[in-house]
């Protein structure tokens, strides 16, 4: 048992403790072990068994009966007068707590440990033995030994919560491990300067070290102790009390990066495979026994323990920015989704990695996909991973904190002390550049699911686009069957005006590209090339090109430039004529092409057109039709005017005599 000057004093106070109940003691000189049966060293025959597990206990009931006030019940309430035996199925601690309670009640002397006293003390209140029995029974003597001696120990506070994983629900009902994980918190959050007590410290390079095989880091007056002395001994709690642990010492106000760097201390040991590079293998995480005290090898975590730990993990994570790495992150998100983690807590953990997608890597992005989906990378969780990191920017640029501001402030300072530091979403499109370029290669990857992906960020986040058009090759390469269409689709993700000498240089022999787009970038290149001869001519010494006389021709011009940029000038020319010819026999059959549908649509007017007639001709027609439609009005009309006529026609004028 580790020893420290606050459990030496404790001890002494308690008679190191050991103690004992003679008040009503049964002279006896021990107990005995005889295979499965426990009998006492007397002459007095046992009159009652109890049976516990396994093992047999040969007692008699005058000492239980004064101490337990169950054994009172269970005898004086049974029906059965000669009652002599007892099972106790469900007795905490087992039979290693009730052989030392047998031991109290018959007045023998008990060692009281930091690995006994809570099975004990948990027996106990099973038992009844309370003060209304007898003054200073067993819960009374186990409580003051918990209070006094385990709570005042950093090592007995650690054992005591390690213990009370076999004696749930009795030790949460009993305050035990509250009242440990509570005294573990205060004595982490101390000032280590006043650190006086017994840890284990930093462990060794040997894999999975036990409990006991590690030494002792007993701090000396002039040795300085670290802020992560209690990391390793913490480390070795079940999940549910390295939570209770955790959230005590945030109550306490630890600072976030120690909390963060505890809970991925609690990781590496716990599921190892976590900081390790590749797969997640479930079969590969297991946990070793870390104290010989408990004899108990933990085999293989199950699935469902697996899960419990990383979800207890992802809710327990500080919230602040930069508490853990973006790479612990990521592999606790690739685990999560292995083992089918809650969605909301998911979630959660990816818009924790969105707050730092700046920080990560591309082997960490590389998650495979869980879903039993066609590509083998999970692309759409670097797509809401990319929609977090641009929600978190957005809302930075509106409403920066004050603390943040000044962690920008500091961020430009040393950026400009140290050269040109890129801002968080060009190390973003970096990474995006490079994931593009890993996951192209499938061949069951979506062109929409790469444009998506490609076109998330902004413009002004790529200031060079060689990797873009790097991810763009890869994938034309990998899909060859992509038509003109799709490719011209493809490649207007990428900016030609972005590319470097050397990736012009590539795409201009690139036969994958269409050439609409191979001659975007011969164009760019050749700006370019002419601006940086043009740059070279104007950043030069004054007083020097005044003397200087002035280079009027191209192969001067040239001459004075480097040999890179010579045999790239020279490279893109001959490209240029070669397309300049091939368009100028296109223009030219064109115009062939053009002359001859003339010639025939002249041809067709021709045939389609009607023969000229002369005016007289026409007009002698026109005529004649007219004369015929006259004739053919007379004959139907003619009837009825003479009708009209012979009707109308008055009769003949009489002449009247005259007078005269």
């Amino acid at each position: 048992m580790w020893e420290s000057e606050t459990e030496s004093v404790r001890g002494r106070e308690f008679g190191n403790g050991f103690f004992s109940s003679t008040k009503h003691g049964f002279n006896t000189d021990g107990f005995q072990l005889k295979g499965q049966s426990w009998y006492v060293a007397t002459d007095i025959p046992s009159d009652l068994l109890i049976q516990v597990g396994d093992i047999n206990f040969h007692l008699h009931k005058y000492p239980l009966l004064s101490r337990s006030g169950k054994m009172n019940r269970l005898i004086y309430d049974s029906k059965d007068p000669d009652l002599k035996r007892i099972v106790f199925e469900d007795l905490p601690g087992g039979s290693e707590a009730f052989e030392l309670a047998a031991k109290f009640c018959y007045g023998l002397a008990v060692d009281l440990t930091a690995g006994n006293i809570s099975g004990l003390r948990c027996a106990a209140e099973y038992l009844e033995m309370t003060e209304d029995l007898e003054e200073g029974n067993l819960v009374f003597k186990t409580e003051a030994f918990l209070s006094y001696v385990v709570l005042s120990s950093w090592r007995d506070s650690i054992v005591v919560l390690k213990s009370c994983e076999k004696l749930s629900p009795w030790a949460e009902n009993l305050q035990i491990a509250r009242r440990c994980s509570e005294s573990i918190a205060w004595k982490a959050c101390a000032n280590p300067k006043g650190i006086k007590w017994a840890y284990t410290g930093k462990p060794s390079n040997v894999p999975s070290p036990k409990w006991n095989d590690l030494k002792d880091s007993s701090p000396s007056r002039n040795q300085h102790v670290p802020p992560d002395w209690w990391f390793e001994d913490v480390s070795i709690l079940r999940i549910d009390h390295f939570v209770r642990v955790i959230t005590a010492i945030k109550v306490k106000g630890m600072r976030f990066e120690l909390i963060g760097a505890a809970i991925m201390h609690y990781a590496a040991k716990w599921l190892p495979c976590l900081i390790q590079d590749g797969e997640l293998q479930a079969d590969d995480m297991s946990i070793s026994s870390h104290s010989n005290s408990w004899k108990d090898d933990n085999p293989s975590i199950q699935t469902k323990d697996q899960r419990t730990i990383v979800e207890s993990l992802i809710s327990i994570v500080p919230p602040q920015k930069d508490s853990v790495s973006c790479g612990f992150l990521l592999r606790l998100l690739r685990a999560a989704n292995m083992l089918k983690v809650a969605p909301a807590l998911v979630t959660e953990l990816e818009k924790r990695v969105g707050m730092q997608l700046e920080q990560a890597t591309l082997a960490d992005l590389l998650i495979p996909n869980y879903n039993r989906s066609e590509t083998s990378y999970d692309v759409d969780l670097v797509q809401r991973l990319l929609e977090h990191f641009l929600v978190q920017e957005q809302t930075d640029s509106l409403s920066p904190s004050p603390s943040r501001r000044s962690f920008s402030d500091k961020q430009m300072y040393e950026g400009t002390q140290r050269g040109n530091n890129p801002n968080p979403k060009s190390r973003v499109a970096r990474l995006v550049d490079s994931y593009l370029t890993e996951v192209s290669r499938d061949r069951n990857l979506l062109m929409t699911k790469f444009q998506v992906l490609a076109e998330a960020l902004p413009e002004s986040a790529r200031t060079c686009d060689d990797g873009l058009y790097r991810a763009i090759d890869s994938y034309l390469k990998a899909h060859p069957t992509l038509s003109e269409h799709e490719r011209k689709r493809l490649c207007r993700v990428m900016d030609c005006q972005k590319l470097s000498v050397d990736a012009c240089m590539h795409a201009a022999q690139n036969e994958m590209l269409p050439l609409r787009v191979v001659v975007q970038v011969l164009f760019s290149e050749q700006v370019k090339i002419s601006n940086t001869l043009a740059n070279a001519i104007t950043l030069k010494d004054p007083a020097e090109t005044r003397y200087q006389p002035l280079i009027t021709n191209r192969k001067t011009l040239l001459e004075g430039t480097p040999q890179s940029f010579q045999e790239g000038w020279v490279t893109a020319k001959k490209d240029i004529n070669t397309l300049k010819f091939e368009l100028d026999g296109v223009k030219s059959k064109h115009v062939q092409l053009q002359k001859e549908m003339e010639n025939l649509q002249r041809q067709f007017e021709k045939m389609s057109k009607p023969k000229p007639i002369s005016a007289w001709s026409s007009g002698w027609k026109k005529l004649g039709k007219l004369t015929k439609m006259t004739t053919v009005e007379n004959h139907d009309i003619g009837p009825q005017i003479s009708t009209t006529v012979e009707h109308v026609r008055k009769p003949p004028r009489r002449w009247r005599n005259s007078i005269s």
